[in-house]
């Protein structure tokens, strides 16, 4: 409305200054003489005016003409397309500057505009090379998904304009959710534009969703051909490809297969933990207890990981608690001040029932970054040297509202996943799993607890105890306090916590 009333004051100012210029020229006195061979001829003012406008007018159109003359002579020269040309430049001048006004309101996000405007230009230029990409986009703009597929189409009819058919569509399927169709016009578009690396990263992305590890490898192989990844970033994701077609190999039931895939995912990428995980117990398979050793040693020295130990552990299943330690020595040097290693060593001095050394070995831990395991292994320690239910169950509770400690979580959307997985349950994203701790707002769930029954060993079904399983009565007497929640317990809880509150922790 604003805009309207703006338009008429102009339109009416610009009528008023014209009339008042008319009428000044009209009251003016005197002239303009011109003098040429002996001829002299004076102009009023008026007549002054309308002669250079008169002149103005007469130089264009001889400018025309004598353009109109130069098509004439190249054609007749032989070149048949000159005069066509030559009236053609003012339609092409119309239709680039459609064209560009189009490409203005879509970049402004005006899409009726743009449509508009690629539709003049269209007309003017008939070049639809450059003018379908634009009503497509315009199209998809103001939610014409129909008119939008119909010119991405005819986009696929040429050669030069096949790619940019091909991926538009391919963009039109992703929206839609229909992933395969959209992976088979990426690997199209892959071979339309090999080092197109946009497509490439498409391509990879679909094929790893779908599982397609195969063919996922070798679009990697595409991309460091191209130069569009780095090398230790290409060795990286390799490793998690052969590592998740490893995993896949093993469900369908060919171990040997599946073992020499996970050698090579380890060879590939070493401190990939999963990779070093599966490539240790193939070894074990083998018997080559040596190169089990080998590979979790050295994905420990990248990163300290429970599920290391836990394929550590299982390399010698039958050891006693002391031989254990002695073992895992090779690995706690690894990394002395490493968290990990701590809450290692605390566990494996727990299952040899040395609680004072395991409370050394957590050290303040408990007190100065609680998680729930942290917390976890200190009522065990507890439990050990005698404390009461009370003290125990306060540890407990603690670990029951303190963060979970370091997880699987995916860098690009933070979700949270109990397991390693190569593509993200939640934004599907490829290879963006890191082992951190969460933010403190996500929730979680336990991790790493299940630690402990594993280094101390498999539970047997006894009738009568022994004391080589004091270790696993201690894991499941903290598990039953755990879960113990009745009213009773409640009351009984209350009445030792105001006699003994001075040994319940903090």
């Amino acid at each position: 409305m604003l805009w309207s009333i703006i338009k008429i004051v102009v339109f009416f100012t610009l009528v008023a200054a014209l009339a008042w210029g008319a009428w000044y020229v009209l009251d003016m006195d005197g002239g303009v003489t011109i003098q040429a061979a002996g001829v002299e001829v004076t102009l009023t003012p008026i007549l002054s005016v309308l002669g250079l406008v008169v002149l103005v007018v007469a130089v264009w159109l001889f400018l025309r003409l004598f353009g109109l003359l130069i098509a004439v002579l190249k054609f007749i020269n032989g070149d048949d397309t000159a005069i066509s040309r030559y009236f053609d430049r003012s339609r092409e001048r119309k239709g680039f500057q459609a064209l560009s006004e189009g490409m203005m309101a879509l970049a402004s996000g005006e899409g009726r505009v743009a449509m508009a405007k690629a539709a003049r230009a269209e007309r003017y230029l008939n070049k639809p090379e450059l003018t379908n990409l634009l009503i497509a986009q315009a199209a998809e703009m103001t939610g014409d998904r129909r008119r939008a597929e119909e010119v991405y189409k005819r986009l696929l009819e040429k050669d030069e304009t096949r790619f940019v058919g091909v991926r538009g569509i391919m963009k039109q399927k992703l929206a839609d959710g229909d992933r395969d169709t959209a992976r088979q016009l990426a690997t199209k578009a892959l071979e339309l534009k090999p080092r197109h690396e946009e497509t490439q990263d498409a391509l990879l992305q679909l094929q790893a969703q779908a599982e397609d590890w195969a063919g996922a490898r070798d679009t990697l192989r595409t991309k460091l051909r191209t130069g569009t990844i780095p090398k230790d970033v290409h060795k990286r994701r390799d490793a998690v490809l052969a590592l998740s077609g490893a995993k896949d190999v093993l469900a369908e039931g060919n171990d040997i297969a599946a073992r020499e895939a996970a050698i090579e995912a380890n060879r590939l990428s070493p401190d990939l933990v999963p990779a070093a995980v599966l490539a240790a117990r193939a070894y074990v398979e083998q018997g080559k207890k040596k190169y089990a050793v080998r590979v979790i040693k050295k994905a420990w020295a990248a990163q300290p990981h429970p599920d290391l130990a836990g394929a550590f552990a299982a390399i010698e299943p039958d050891e006693t608690p002391q031989a254990r330690i002695k073992r895992f020595k090779q690995l706690t040097k690894l990394a002395p001040d490493h968290r990990e290693t701590k809450l290692l060593e605390a566990e494996l001095l727990i299952a040899a029932e040395d609680f004072p050394a395991a409370r050394r070995a957590l050290g303040d831990m408990a007190e100065n970054a609680p998680d729930a395991r942290a917390l976890t292994i200190m009522a065990a320690i507890e439990r050990g040297e005698g404390a009461s239910d009370a003290v125990v169950k306060g540890w407990l509770a603690r670990a029951l509202s303190a963060p979970r400690g370091p997880q699987w979580v995916c860098d690009n959307c933070q979700h949270i996943h109990t397991d390693w997985v190569p593509v993200c349950e939640n934004c599907q994203s490829f290879d963006t799993l890191s082992w951190r701790a969460p933010p403190a707002s996500q929730t979680s769930t336990p991790s790493g607890i299940e630690m402990l029954p594993l280094i101390v060993g498999g539970i047997e079904d006894k009738t009568t105890p022994t004391a080589e399983d004091t270790e696993k009565e201690t894991a499941t007497e903290i598990m039953d306090a755990e879960v113990v929640d009745t009213e009773a317990d409640d009351a009984e809880t209350s009445k030792e916590d105001e006699t003994g509150r001075d040994k319940v922790a903090p």
